[in-house]
C-alpha cells in the first residue's frame, strides 16, 4: 500500500467511526429517561435515608389521624416484607444448575 492508499483508508475510517458514535448517541437516547427518573428516586432515597425525622412524623401523623388504616396497612406490609424474604432465602438455597459444554 502507498502513502496515498493509506490516507485514503484512515479518512474512511475517521468518517465510519464519526457515524457510528452518532448511531450510538442516538441509540443511547432511548436510555435517557428512564436513567434519569432512576437517579431520581435513588436521591429520594439517599435523602429519606440522611433525613428520617421525615417519613416517622409523618407515619406518626397518620397514626394518629387513621390509626385502624395504619394498622391494617402495616400488618399487609409486614406480610409482604416476611413473605420477600422467605422467598429470597428459598431461592439461596435451590442449586445451581450446572450446564456441561
Amino acid at each position: 500500500m502507498n502513502n496515498d492508499d493509506l490516507v485514503l483508508r484512515q479518512q474512511r475510517l475517521l468518517t465510519r467511526s464519526a457515524q457510528l458514535r452518532l448511531t450510538l448517541e442516538n441509540q443511547a437516547q432511548v436510555f435517557k429517561t428512564p436513567l434519569a427518573m432512576v437517579d431520581q428516586v435513588r436521591n429520594a432515597l439517599q435523602w429519606l435515608y440522611r433525613n428520617p425525622q421525615w417519613p416517622l412524623s409523618a407515619l406518626l401523623v397518620l397514626t394518629i389521624l387513621r390509626p385502624r388504616r395504619t394498622l391494617i396497612w402495616g400488618g399487609r406490609l409486614w406480610w409482604a416484607w416476611r413473605t420477600f424474604k422467605r422467598a429470597r432465602n428459598w431461592l439461596a438455597k435451590l442449586p445451581l444448575k450446572q450446564h456441561s459444554t
